[in-house]
């Protein structure tokens, strides 16, 4: 489906999507929205990668790079990592990480109007290392889902301590009521899918991120799509924005 779709948003079967520049993309939307299942989907399709300043920052502590050692010191001292540090770690990723010259997605980042704004100075820097004489804006997809619908889908979320599997009572529920289909282990709700927590979350993400939605749109980068549809049309959608935004 997806190679299919791909070549009917190229508009030619001969053009093959991982030899093509599509530049920066930045994927917003809150937790649940399924950004995750998107970003999974376009870097197949495109063969760029999904960049995540989360991943990045446990990749560079585990691996003890210097950024790491750093990050890890002020984590052990109960102290958040600065902006300019996660920056750090991005842009040499973007940089040095050898497969992103024709693109690559960013999941997670930015988060706040102080990271987009240095996000735009890095990626006219970068522009002009890879694509000389092209200017290329990132485009911004927000897969929008409602609250509601946000909090069905995190607060069905069931887990099985033995196997590791997900379900959700509504959407993908087991065979047997709170047990997994594999080990018949009774499935649990971690804590950190209960109501209370999740709430929160949503309400965190709406504080931190309206400003983002108003930056980008004002900017003539943000497209929005319904996150509610079902996967394969959020998809559908996704790749249409990438293949026919206006930088491309």
């Amino acid at each position: 489906m997806e190679t299919q779709t791909a070549m009917t948003m190229t508009g030619s079967t001969n053009e093959d999507p991982k030899t093509r520049f599509v530049g920066p993309l930045i994927l917003l939307g809150s937790p649940g929205a399924g950004k995750g299942t998107q970003s999974k989907v376009i870097s197949n399709v495109y063969g760029i990668p999904q960049i995540s300043t989360g991943d990045l920052l446990r990749e560079n502590v585990s691996h003890g790079s210097e950024l790491g050692k750093q990050a890890k010191a002020m984590m052990e001292r109960g102290e958040l990592v600065p902006d300019g540090m996660v920056q750090d770690m991005l842009a040499k990723r973007v940089v040095e990480g050898g497969d992103t010259n024709r693109g690559f997605i960013l999941d997670g980042f930015p988060r706040t109007l102080p990271q987009a704004k240095w996000l735009d100075g890095f990626l006219e820097e970068w522009t002009a290392a890879v694509n000389p004489g092209h200017g290329v804006p990132p485009v911004v997809i927000n897969v929008a889902v409602g609250y509601n619908q946000l909090l069905r889908r995190l607060t069905g979320r069931r887990s099985c301590p033995t196997c590791g599997r997900i379900y959700n009572v509504y959407s993908q529920p087991p065979c047997v009521a709170d047990l997994c289909d594999f080990d018949e282990t009774k499935l649990v709700i971690r804590r950190d899918d209960s109501e209370e927590v999740i709430s929160e979350r949503l309400r965190a993400y709406e504080r931190q991120t309206l400003p983002l939605t108003d930056y980008y749109r004002a900017k003539g980068n943000l497209h929005v799509v319904d996150g509610e549809q079902d996967t394969d049309t959020v998809t559908a959608a996704v790749l249409k924005i990438i293949e026919n935004g206006d930088r491309l």
